[in-house]
């Protein structure tokens, strides 16, 4: 079953919409699903709903709110695919990590879910990461992540579990970014690195060219077993 929520943003001045997928009966735990570039989209949205069928509560934030609500674009038409590199670019990624907080403490408030996850692909991977090293998420994964390099001066605020899936071939993440990551967090020991050679960045999509079905495969696997031991 899904809906669309309302959460108060954590100064309760404003309000944003959340897709919700929900499973049939308790949940687990509950997941929030952090998107891509392209909005919440209908790839986000099945990505929810995967989860609710595997018994989580599935929320997706509408994080671009403030720019354009309801954005909803496909990364496989070319225009679309620009439209979403100007919303990254006006995205605050700070507020955007407050939003995601905001999430969460609904979900533990309204929902009656203590345990939280949180899963996020391409700019939402990114966002994982600044997730787990900010809030107090139980549990986070991160695929195919941006700009992380920039970002391991955080990694000592990471006190929860997070998994990072690398697409070894990612044109939006070099190999020196690729470097850089192993070096940073292969002794963090909260964090787990799998990397995925020969594939590119978006194979685990749910819609589209870019999908890569074994490598999506397994990194879906590996997703499951983490939330399965990490979180309930």
């Amino acid at each position: 079953m899904s809906e669309t929520a309302t959460i108060e943003t954590l100064s309760g001045e404003q309000t944003f919409s959340a897709y919700v997928a929900r499973p049939e009966g308790a949940p687990r735990a509950a997941i929030v699903v952090i998107q891509e570039i392209f909005g919440v989209n209908p790839g986000i949205r099945r990505k929810c709903d995967r989860l609710a069928e595997a018994g989580y509560l599935a929320v997706a934030p509408d994080l671009f709110w403030r720019i354009e609500p309801d954005v909803e674009l496909a990364p496989d038409v070319e225009a679309e695919f620009q439209r979403a590199l100007e919303l990254m670019d006006k995205f605050d990624q700070d507020q955007g990590i407050r939003d995601i907080e905001a999430t969460i403490h609904w979900i533990r408030r309204s929902e009656g879910v203590a345990q939280v996850g949180a899963v996020g692909y391409c700019l939402g991977g990114r966002l994982a990461y600044m997730t787990a090293a900010r809030t107090d998420v139980d549990a986070s994964v991160g695929y195919y992540a941006v700009g992380i390099d920039n970002l391991l001066r955080e990694k000592h605020g990471i006190a929860n579990p997070l998994m990072l899936h690398i697409a070894g071939d990612d044109g939006f993440v070099d190999k020196d970014t690729q470097t850089a990551m192993h070096e940073g967090l292969d002794d963090h020991p909260k964090v787990t690195l799998h990397d995925y050679p020969g594939l590119d960045h978006g194979f685990a999509t749910e819609f589209g060219k870019r999908r890569d079905e074994q490598g999506a495969t397994l990194a879906d696997e590996r997703t499951a077993e983490f939330f399965a031991r990490h979180l309930g």
